[in-house]
């Protein structure tokens, strides 16, 4: 595994963190600032070349990779692909290029990173805002260096893996657990049947920073989604159930530290790669991740994995439109669910399989949205991505019927391609009946007879589209889709200016 060290940066007695001098920054090409990077390794986009392979590199590996367009440069026994931050680098190129293809920690410490300075008064560059994990307005911090944010956060989409070391000799299994706890778990016993007959072996590694646990499920299947994987974790016990073809791959680990409730959990699937994220409950470095629990890092056959599957969907209505709208029935009878089918999923096909007269358990439901927050509503903006549109089903409804103070109306709708937009005839047939809503399609991998908006959620597309009906106007926003998304969205809209308690995030 990849326990990626935080320790201090700059080193404390580097010459970064002297107060006066420092090197010039150079100017970087438009399109390349600090969030256009994050955009870029956000997108999925494989900058190792790799294709979410982590390896063990050697000297002699390392040394081969000393080009611009092929920079692989160690930092404390891990190594990067820095090529596609060449551009980025607010230092230069050249700056990268000093230590292409060997050790650059020492480098690294003392001259690589351009630092970021707060100047005599507090004045803060726009920059600077972006990079400093835990500020302070107080005169102190008015000339000092501060840490760049984490390295091994900044580039962890450009990690190759680490330095290769000798093995050492198993003796007995206290020696085996010990390599357990320093993060080399070694692969669970599986059967040859299953290994000739099951995928190419799984595996798993896992990083941090000072608050975030990430750990790395390499499927080595391309056509994984976030239906594919059941996560659960209960006091100290992690569990992560994928499904890869007709096997699951299990991770079962008692964490070593205590970890929040929430997580996150994304998909890569050009690579087959699933990011899971946790929270520290304390801000420390772990020594190790945990210790095996049963069945951890194994391939069971699916037929052997009785496992409950609990998976939360957002009602909706049953159609955009009156004139569809089944009639009001007693005692609700009924419950509307918008679902897409994975036929490669863990839930889903079985979902599809259900006959007329099955039964499927549902709970209450839960939530935090309050219908107050439309009271006096005067404009309302809707972002959503993929099936992060249900939830933006029943609010539209709700909005162009009850709301008499409701002047504007307007969605953005983030998908793949145009098969991907959820009803998107019932959309443009409701903004033409009614003139308060305005819907806008936004595609990810559009054909090239596309005319409508193309990319991912940005400051560029939210600016043009955020436009309140009148200048201080009573508005909401509401948010929902894929975890990378929906925590971009929220800080995009921040950015703009809008409070918290003008934006709602919804979990998709």
């Amino acid at each position: 595994m990849l326990n990626v060290p935080s320790q201090s940066f700059p080193a404390p007695r580097s010459q970064q963190r002297v107060a006066s001098g420092g090197r010039s920054k150079v100017p970087l090409k438009q399109g390349r600032s600090l969030m256009d990077w994050i955009r870029l390794t956000k997108s999925g986009k494989d900058l190792t070349g790799l294709k979410g392979r982590l390896i063990e590199v050697t000297e002699e590996e390392l040394k081969k990779h000393n080009k611009k367009d092929d920079c692989w440069i160690c930092i404390r026994g891990f190594v990067y692909n820095v090529s596609p931050y060449m551009e980025y680098h607010p230092g230069g190129e050249d700056e990268l290029m000093r230590a292409a293809g060997s050790d650059g920690t020492e480098l690294f410490d003392q001259n690589l990173t351009l630092l970021l300075r707060l100047e005599c008064g507090g004045a803060v560059s726009s920059r600077c805002n972006l990079f400093l994990p835990g500020s302070s307005d107080s005169p102190a911090s008015a000339i000092q260096v501060h840490r760049w944010v984490n390295y091994e956060s900044m580039l962890k989409e450009c990690l190759v893996g680490r330095m290769a070391i000798k093995p050492a000799v198993l003796k007995d299994y206290r020696e085996e657990e010990n390599k357990v706890l320093n993060g080399m778990l070694p692969k669970s016993q599986v059967t040859d049947t299953l290994a000739k007959e099951g995928p190419s072996y799984p595996s798993y590694d896992w990083f941090q920073t000072n608050s975030l646990v990430t750990i790395a499920i390499y499927t080595k299947q391309k056509d994984i989604n976030l239906d594919s994987i059941i996560v659960d974790h209960q006091d100290d016990s992690f569990r992560a159930e994928t499904i890869i073809k007709d096997f699951l791959y299990l991770i079962h680990i008692g964490l070593s530290h205590e970890v929040q409730e929430d997580f996150s959990v994304r998909v890569v699937e050009s690579v087959g790669k699933i990011e899971i994220v946790l929270k520290k409950k304390e801000n420390t470095s772990w020594d190790f991740l945990g210790h095996p629990l049963e069945n951890h890092n194994s391939l069971i056959p699916r037929k052997d994995a009785g496992t409950e599957i609990v998976k939360p969907y957002t009602p909706v209505s049953g159609s955009l439109l009156s004139e569809f709208k089944e009639p009001v029935l007693p005692n609700n009878k009924y419950i509307y669910f918008l679902i897409k089918i994975y036929h490669t999923g863990l839930f889903t096909p079985e979902l599809d399989r259900l006959q007329i007269g099955d039964f499927v358990s549902v709970s209450s439901p839960e939530g935090n949205f309050k219908i107050s927050k439309f009271q006096e509503l005067e404009d309302l903006f809707l972002l959503a991505a993929g099936t992060g549109f249900t939830p933006m089903v029943k609010i539209l409804n709700y909005a162009l019927t009850d709301i008499p103070s409701l002047r504007k109306v307007k969605l953005m709708f983030f998908n793949k391609t145009e098969d991907d937009i959820i009803w998107r005839s019932q959309l443009e047939k409701l903004a033409f009946k009614d003139k308060r809503l305005d819907v806008e399609f936004v595609l990810s991998a559009p054909v090239s007879e596309w005319n409508g908006k193309q990319g991912h959620i940005s400051p560029a597309l939210l600016s043009e589209f955020l436009k309140r009906n009148l200048d201080k106007s009573k508005v909401l926003v509401c948010i929902c889709g894929p975890v990378p998304f929906t925590e971009q969205g929220v800080r995009l809209l921040q950015d703009l200016n809008f409070s918290k308690n003008e934006i709602h995030s919804f979990t998709a």
